[in-house]
C-alpha cells in the first residue's frame, strides 16, 4: 500500500534542495525551476508545469506563500491558503519538490540553486522574464511553457462571482 503522507517530502527548504540539487547534477540530471501563485488551481497550471517538467530531469516549483500572495493580487487572495496549495501540488506526481517562498520573485532562489532552465508561463516572453539577467548571468537558460494565457485564477473568480452574484 502506498504511503499517502509521502507527498509531505516533496515540500523542501532551500538548503535542503540545495543539497539536492547538487547532488542531482553530479549524476548529470538537469534541473528545471518554475514558479507561481497556483491560487485555484486550473488546466493551464497543469499544461505549464506539465512542459516544464519535459525540459528536465528534476521539476522543482517555487510556490507564493500567502503574503507573498496578497501583495502581488491584492486583498481577499489567496483564495487557498499556502499549506493547501502545496499538497495539491505535491499530489502533481511529475513535481520533484515544492518551495514556499515569500518574495515577490524568485531571485534569491535561482542564484541560490542555479537551475539550468528557468521557466515561465506564456504571459511572458523570454525577453519580459523578471529574473532574466540572474539568470543568465550564472548560465542558465530561460523558456517559456504552456498553452496561450486562456486560464487563470483571476478569470476563473470573476467566472464565479458573476455566476453565483446574488440578483
Amino acid at each position: 500500500m502506498p504511503d499517502i503522507n509521502r507527498w509531505k517530502e516533496k515540500i523542501q527548504t532551500l538548503p535542503a534542495l540545495r543539497t539536492i540539487v547538487a547532488e542531482r547534477r553530479r549524476r548529470g540530471e538537469r534541473v528545471v525551476l518554475a514558479n507561481g501563485c497556483f491560487d485555484l488551481l486550473h488546466v493551464g497550471h497543469i499544461r505549464y508545469l506539465r512542459e516544464a517538467r519535459s525540459l528536465g530531469d528534476l521539476l522543482i516549483v517555487a510556490v507564493n506563500s500567502d503574503a507573498s500572495v496578497r501583495r502581488l493580487k491584492g486583498e481577499g487572495r489567496p483564495i487557498i491558503p499556502e499549506g493547501e496549495r502545496l499538497e495539491i501540488l505535491a499530489a502533481i506526481t511529475y513535481i520533484d519538490y515544492l518551495l514556499l517562498f515569500d518574495e515577490p520573485d524568485v531571485r534569491r532562489i535561482l542564484l541560490e540553486l542555479k537551475p539550468d532552465i528557468q521557466v515561465k508561463g506564456t504571459d511572458y516572453t523570454v525577453e519580459t522574464i523578471p529574473e532574466r539577467e540572474v539568470v543568465l548571468g550564472y548560465g542558465g537558460r530561460l523558456a517559456i511553457a504552456g498553452d496561450p494565457k486562456d486560464h487563470s485564477s483571476t478569470a476563473l473568480l470573476e467566472r464565479i462571482a458573476r455566476l453565483y452574484a446574488p440578483r
